[in-house]
Parts: C-alpha cells; structure tokens; sequence
C-alpha cells in the first residue's frame, strides 16, 4: 500500500526548474539579464555606484566594461540579484503608474520593513535576502494580499 500523498489534478502546470549551477543555462540567460538591468537602472535613475551595489559590489571598471559588452557569463549570485530586481520592477509597474513605478525605489517607505528607509537603501543594505524581502512584499500587494 503506497502511502504517497497526490494533489489533485488542475490545469496548473509548474515551471520548468532552471537549474543555474548549470554553466549553459547561465550562458543562455547572462546576456539579457544584464541588458534588462541595465535598463532598469536607467528607469530607476540609479547612480552608477547605487547599480554597482545593487550587482553585488562590483568594480567600477567591471561596471563599465559590462556596460559597454553584457556579452559574457554571470554568476549564480548576480543572475539571482538580477532576477529579483526585474520582479521588483514588473511588480511596481503593475501596481503603480510608470512615473511612481520608477520613483519608488528612491522614496523614503514607512512600512515597517524599511523603518523610513528607501527601498534601494534597504536592499543595498540587506543584499540579496532583502531584495527576496521587497519582491515578497510586492508580490503580495499586487496579488491583493
């Protein structure tokens, strides 16, 4: 007798796993998740030194040369960052207008999770596990809860 519990059937299928230890799945996705941030950075009106940051810390002539040639390989860290900030922008979009959408970022937040800090200090602050925060709390807010 098989004790395996089953869900039951529904039209829900979920995503395909992206495994990103996997060298080729990051080769696939590095270039366009860089060109992405980029543009992200441009709407959000980042400083140079705010989007290096954002990146992980990284130097600023990498910053530049990555900039200038998103043509290469990114690491699982930068890829997830990344991730998370385009979430964070798809989000805001859905939820606000385009203008606040792109100010949000750098406007001081009562909620309790930025205690009066702006979402990028907050996320500078926090790194990746703090972005994982912001796009839980927008997920939430555009799905109503």
């Amino acid at each position: 007798m098989s004790l395996a519990y089953a869900y039951p059937r529904s039209r829900f299928e979920p995503a395909e796993f992206v495994d990103l230890n996997a060298k080729p799945e990051r080769e696939r996705l590095s270039k366009a998740a860089l060109k992405g941030f980029f543009k992200l950075a441009e709407a959000w009106r980042l400083r140079d030194e705010d989007a290096r940051e954002l990146l992980g810390g990284l130097s600023s002539s990498a910053f530049y040369e990555w900039k200038k040639n998103p043509d290469r390989i990114l690491e699982v860290d930068r890829i997830t960052r990344i991730s998370y900030l385009i979430g964070i922008y798809k989000a805001l979009h859905i939820i606000y207008g385009k203008k606040l959408a792109d100010e949000w970022i750098s406007l001081p937040n009562k909620n309790i999770i930025f205690a009066g800090r702006t979402p990028l200090a907050y996320m500078q602050a926090g790194g990746l596990i703090a972005m994982q925060t912001v796009r839980k709390l927008l997920d939430a807010r555009r799905g109503g809860l």
